[in-house]
């Protein structure tokens, strides 16, 4: 059991039969009254996105979410394959269960796979990668004006805007969570 007062970023629980994460949280000290914890709750297993008041001294049951580091294989039709780099197990997952970040992962890259008492639920990608960029514009020499980007496809098939310098065939480092340039790969 875990206290409302004891609420964190990413701390997941049941919540009337839900399993619950906390994306934003907030202890409120009002000058008059008791105070409260407002949060923002996303459902693990659907997605859904809910805002709830908590008394800090509220108690509900931690549910314990299962990480597991697995390989991404390949993609089949609307299934994307993961394996298991224990016992080379493989699972087919469907396309709905991918958040958007996925887009960002190339095959044979290292996952972690989420899972709720046994049933799959999620893919959390690396928070870093590396990849190519396939296509672009050439900068325009000369426009160097602060923050200037232009459109750019990766060898993943994702699209990101990155600064007006980058050209096709280099190698930049993303940042999975927020799906932007960070720097070229070293």
């Amino acid at each position: 059991m875990i206290s409302a007062g004891e609420f964190r970023n990413g701390i997941t629980f049941e919540l009337d039969g839900q399993v619950m994460q906390v994306v934003e949280f907030q202890h409120v000290k009002p000058g008059k009254g008791a105070a409260f914890v407002r949060t923002k709750l996303r459902n693990v297993i659907s997605g859904g996105m809910v805002e709830k008041t908590f008394s800090p001294t509220e108690k509900v049951p931690t549910a314990f979410v299962e990480r597991k580091e697995m390989q991404y294989l390949y993609k089949d039709d609307s299934l994307y394959y993961f394996m298991d780099n224990e016992t080379y197990e493989q699972i087919p997952l469907n396309e709905d269960k991918l958040d958007d970040n996925f887009k960002f992962v190339k095959e044979n890259e290292i996952v972690k796979v989420l899972s709720y008492k046994g049933n799959v639920f999620g893919v959390e990608p690396p928070n870093f990668v590396e990849l190519e960029v396939v296509d672009t514009e050439p900068g325009v020499r000369g426009d160097t004006a602060t923050n200037v980007t232009k459109p750019a496809t990766l060898e993943t098939g994702a699209q990101i805007k990155v600064p007006i310098f980058i050209n096709a065939g280099e190698v930049i480092r993303i940042d999975t969570r927020s799906g932007e340039y960070l720097e070229r790969a070293k």
